[in-house]
């Protein structure tokens, strides 16, 4: 099979390697059911159904007009509507695109709820503009391409560079746009319709789903230390979560830098250099003495975060962030647990590293499902105008982080796999969206 004729796109590396690590792993599948091979499963699979490419022109604060590119890419929609966030990023180009989809088929597959699989976004960089550059931005990305999404076609979200404010502009003008109050996008602030729970819903879910799987094997996160990656919704709310659980999260990092605070992050001063301030890392060593602040420019070999010695390692900045010798660092450090709270963001060097030590990987399709999950809540809240508590929120998604971990453990052990945790999930999923396919037909 010739994958580079999946895509138009001459670099495609991290959409081949995302392809590469599915198609490697659901080999046990395809051997005991033959019908797969019989229907072309596995080239129609990696196939986007639709990419969607578009020019975004808009005004800025001088009144020059800026011009940058936007894209969606529609991937799979066996099971249901498209689903999948919207990143504004100065990285975001169709090969990221891909890879993000392709595997948000099998996230959202693996909740067992009833959504397909997409991903879009634009190179434009929100850091450093005005709120009104920011509006501005965003009604022009919407207008550009709002005719080709729907509350039974595709469902954005947020993601890197759109949060509450971004995703209100979004839904704003598509309502301008179409007259209607159609739920096309989730992640909305509360005015809008937006679900309790859901900013924590990701974070949130990555500890549950890692609470579910310690528990399992007789095992807890009281008392352990732990180390994060990143610096913004997911990692703040899995920090959050990790001291509700009586765990000890030691640090956190940006893109300018990383901190390690032996005594736990102050969650509240990272809140609020982060939430509020929308400043650098720096200021946490600036104001909390107990905290050492090492700047990127500064370091050699990744990311200083994976030095610290930890019980569970929790990457939650971005994709390939956690390579080869950030993973052997862990390992001589005798880490457990290494489970992704951002999307791919442990290389194929560095999961085979964890795999051949020992240590138990916990897959970013499996593991960060937690805010698709909450989404998808959302989404049905918007319909039946009947809004949940955030109890209520949370609850459910304990449930579904807990069923998505039981599921996928039963399916380890059906094929036989240990604690592969990414095979069965990609066998789990890949059959859910399989089996849909081959009812539908060609």
């Amino acid at each position: 099979m010739n994958l580079a004729r999946s895509s138009n796109c001459q670099d495609d590396t991290n959409f081949f390697q995302a392809i590469e690590e599915v198609l490697v792993s659901i080999k046990p599948l395809i051997e005991k059911n033959p019908k797969y091979i019989n229907h072309n499963i596995i080239e129609r699979m990696i196939y986007p159904n639709r990419e969607i490419r578009f020019k975004i022109e808009w005004l800025n604060d001088q009144n020059v007009t800026e011009v940058n590119n936007g894209y969606r890419i529609q991937f799979n929609n066996a099971l249901g509507p498209y689903k999948g966030g919207v990143r504004f990023h100065p990285s975001v180009n169709p090969d990221i695109l891909r890879f993000l989809a392709f595997e948000q088929i099998f996230k959202n597959a693996i909740t067992g709820l009833r959504i397909g699989g997409a991903k879009g976004g634009s190179d434009f960089n929100p850091k450093g503009r005005s709120d009104s550059e920011i509006m501005k931005f965003c009604q022009a990305f919407m207008t550009a391409f709002y005719n080709s999404i729907g509350s039974d076609v595709d469902i954005l979200g947020g993601d890197i560079g759109v949060g509450a404010r971004e995703v209100g502009y979004l839904f704003g003008q598509y309502k301008t746009l179409t007259n209607t109050y159609d739920s096309i996008i989730t992640s909305k602030p509360l005015p809008l319709g937006g679900s309790l729970g859901r900013t924590e819903a990701t974070g949130y879910g990555l500890i549950y789903f890692t609470q579910t799987l310690l528990e399992d094997m007789g095992e807890t996160l009281k008392g352990k230390i732990c180390t994060l990656s990143g610096s913004g919704n997911v990692a703040i709310h899995a920090i959050e979560k990790l001291y509700d659980m009586g765990a000890i999260p030691v640090t956190c990092s940006d893109s300018k830098g990383a901190i390690h605070d032996p005594n736990g992050i102050d969650l509240e001063l990272l809140k609020k250099i982060k939430l509020e301030r929308r400043a650098s890392l720096e200021y946490y060593g600036l104001e909390k003495k107990s905290a050492t602040y090492i700047k990127r420019d500064n370091y050699v070999g990744g990311s200083y975060v994976w030095d610290i010695p930890c019980f569970a390692a929790f990457p939650c900045a971005t994709q390939n962030e956690l390579g080869e010798e950030c993973a052997r660092k862990l390992v001589e450090n005798d880490v457990k647990l290494v489970a992704e709270g951002a999307n791919m963001p442990t290389t194929p060097k560095g999961i085979e590293l964890f795999k051949s030590n020992d240590v138990i990987f916990a897959p970013a399709k499996a593991a960060n499902a937690g805010g698709v999950a909450v989404s998808v809540l959302e989404m049905s809240q918007n319909s039946s105008l009947h809004y949940l508590a955030f109890s209520v929120v949370d609850k459910r998604l304990q449930e579904i982080m807990s069923g998505i971990y039981k599921d996928i453990k039963r399916t380890c052990d059906e094929y036989d796999l240990d604690m592969d945790l990414i095979a069965g999930a990609n066998i789990l999923g890949f059959k859910r969206v399989a089996n849909a396919m081959i009812a539908q037909g060609v």
